[in-house]
């Protein structure tokens, strides 16, 4: 045995997914080999970055480059690159584990996909490519040694559960992934990987952009020819072998957009993005005047696993004069633009530029509020050009744009215009606010929402019955974000916005309100007592019982006021343990329940009858239900409950 060989089992999640991988019923077996090229890309990348600020990572004369080498009488295919290369401890935690959060979810999609061929565009995606090796190989080994220094590594597994890390020699930095190819199966989607031109094929159709040359050693059969070009008499045919580059090289966004066709736009977004589905839009723009930058992004088709946790990847990939600086540079677009993918190559910035340096550097925010305007344009020429992929983009990212409309101030008036929102108007189709504003009711002088865990929810509210009766139409809002942002947006086009569950509701004509106020007014001045005296006994839960202007057949319900935390916003708080002011809100009663007449009955012939409390406990507890909350007291309620029944029976 090898010094320093050793034995070990994969990650039970790993173990799934190789699972997955060698018994694979996918047709497109070609994904593996885009993969191990984009992951020596990657390397060569970061090998060329970090010699910025350690040149000895990258000495002088050596070549960053791609070798592709196939033995068809040995069925091996090796893919080799000069990148930074991997040490022990790196091949062990990066290929040994998936230490990636979403691999659970990941494997869960996988499975469920597997009948209808979905699976293989979420592979790249999750950052598990080098896994497909095992899709087209029976064992693979990988031999590397990083550009720092230290021992040569080989890695081998069979993809039964078990691999070997080994110390090997290995004389210039770098990685080589050498795959023992399965058996030609044209029906299982296994080509002859060893050919040459099935290898030019995937080449040029998934990595021609790729900055490095991918090269491979060809073999020629050649005769002697004279000046005319003819075969000499009686010359031998000689085999000639020669290292040609398989692609073009030339960055995508530096050429002509008349040279570029959509598929090549298409698979430079796969290669960035490790995502297998075609991208929903195109962007590229050439910046000039003060500031010179290249841009060429792209809004995806599906959301990727990642895009709501907090180490998911955002950003862009950033150049500078062609040179690759870094990946996922955040400083580029705000949190709320990070499902954008692309490259933005800039000829003003400094080589040596820094994180640090990014998030101060004017010439960055310069950029950025470029940017964010493009793509917000972008989304506008959509939803104006065309409403189905409009609305096939906010299904996948509406969330996330939501977040722009308290994070970005000067953008909040582009952003509204680009939200939608289910309604109670149309359950099948989300309203724009445009909308909504253009089919306000006569004398409605706000945009009415309710916020909620679910449309459901929201629809058996007694907040909106009220709303019902009169026609009038609420936007029906149950993502967690929408609790943020209606706190900090106030108006659109001149309409406020109000929470049906918050404050007082005036609907109808001017006159209708009006006639409507002081009837309310006539009545809980005739129920003032009685409502004093409820007050008194949920003093602790409410600060004030008044009559209701929105309830039509319920008995009871809890609003705020205007400014005050909904109950929504205040569990997410919980939820994320920070602490939470306890806020009283207010019970409203039907004054139109027959409950309202004989609650004034009892407090008419008895102020103190104990069952004033029990109602009152009652009314509250059931006002709390109703919007998905849970009585202060559960026991007492149930026997509240208890009693009434044995009584009415």
């Amino acid at each position: 045995m090898t010094k320093g060989s050793e034995t070990f089992e994969f990650q039970a999640e790993a173990r799934q997914l190789l699972d997955l991988m060698v018994h694979s019923i996918y047709t497109n077996k070609d994904i593996f080999l885009r993969e191990l090229i984009s992951n020596s890309s990657d390397a060569l990348d970061r090998r060329r970055f970090q010699a910025l600020s350690t040149p000895d990572i990258l000495p002088a004369g050596t070549e960053l480059e791609i070798r592709i080498d196939a033995d068809p009488d040995a069925r091996t295919l090796t893919v080799r690159d000069t990148g930074i290369g991997m040490t022990r401890d790196e091949v062990i935690g990066l290929i040994g584990t998936i230490a990636k959060s979403g691999t659970r979810e990941f494997l869960d999609v996988l499975k469920a996909s597997k009948d209808d061929a979905l699976g293989p565009e979420l592979i790249g995606q999750f950052g598990v490519g080098f896994y497909s090796c095992f899709m087209a190989a029976d064992a693979v080994t990988l031999v590397t040694r990083h550009a720092s220094g230290g021992a040569g590594v080989r890695w081998a597994s069979s993809g039964e559960g078990t691999y070997t890390v080994e110390e090997a020699e290995v004389a210039e930095p770098g990685t080589s992934v050498t795959l023992h190819l399965k058996p030609v199966d044209s029906e299982d989607g296994l080509h002859d990987y060893t050919s040459e031109w099935q290898i030019r094929e995937i080449v040029k159709k998934y990595s021609d952009f790729v900055a490095y040359p991918i090269r491979m050693e060809i073999e020629r059969k050649e005769v002697e020819r004279d000046e005319e070009g003819n075969p000499k008499e009686g010359a031998e045919e000689k085999t000639v072998r020669t290292l040609e580059t398989l692609n073009s090289m030339k960055a995508i966004w530096l050429r002509d957009k008349d040279e570029v066709e959509a598929d090549e736009y298409n698979e430079f977004y796969k290669h960035i993005s490790h995502d297998w589905n075609e991208p929903l839009e195109t962007i590229r723009a050439k910046i000039e005047g003060t500031l010179e930058y290249q841009v060429l992004l792209f809004i995806p088709s599906k959301r990727p696993f990642d895009l709501f946790l907090h180490e998911g990847r955002h950003g862009l990939q950033l150049y500078v004069k062609r040179v690759f600086i870094m990946d996922d540079c955040k400083e580029l677009l705000p949190e709320y633009l990070r499902f954008v993918r692309g490259v933005v190559d800039s000829e003003d910035l400094s080589l040596n530029i820094s994180r640090e340096i990014l998030q101060q550097n004017r010439q960055i925010q310069r950029m950025r509020k470029g940017l964010v305007s493009k793509v917000l344009d972008t989304l506008a020429s959509m939803r104006d050009r065309d409403d189905d992929t409009y609305r096939a983009f906010w299904r996948e990212f509406g969330r996330v744009l939501k977040e722009g409309a308290y994070q970005d101030s000067d953008n909040r008036d582009t952003l509204l215009d680009l939200l939608l929102f289910e309604s109670t108007a149309d359950p099948e189709t989300p309203v724009s606010l445009r909308e909504y504003v253009d089919r306000m009711k006569e004398g409605q002088d706000a945009i009415y929402y309710m916020t909620g865990e679910s449309r459901e929810a929201v629809e058996a509210s007694p907040h909106l019955e009220a709303f019902r009766e009169k026609g009038c139409e609420v936007l029906i809002l149950t993502d967690p974000v929408d609790e943020v942002w209606t706190q900090s947006v106030f108006e659109y086009g001149g309409k406020r916005f109000q929470s049906a569950g918050k404050g007082a509701v005036e609907l109808g004509t001017e006159e209708e309100r009006k006639q409507a106020e002081e009837a309310r007014k006539e009545r809980q001045e005739a129920f003032a007592s009685l409502m004093d005296r409820l007050k008194e006994h949920l003093d602790e839960y409410v600060k004030e019982v008044r009559l209701s202007s929105r309830l039509t057949e319920s008995a009871a319900c809890l609003v705020g006021d205007v400014h005050d935390m909904g109950p929504q916003l205040e569990a997410l708080l919980k939820a994320a343990n920070q602490d939470v002011p306890k806020t009283k809100r207010i019970l409203e009663l039907n004054p139109n329940h027959r409950i309202l007449e004989r609650l004034q009955a009892i407090y008419d012939a008895d102020q103190e009858d104990p069952r004033l409390n029990d109602y009152a406990q009652l009314l509250y507890g059931q006002a709390v239900l109703a919007e998905g909350g849970q009585p202060p007291n559960p026991g007492r309620f149930a026997r509240l409950v208890t009693d009434i029944m044995i009584e009415a029976l």
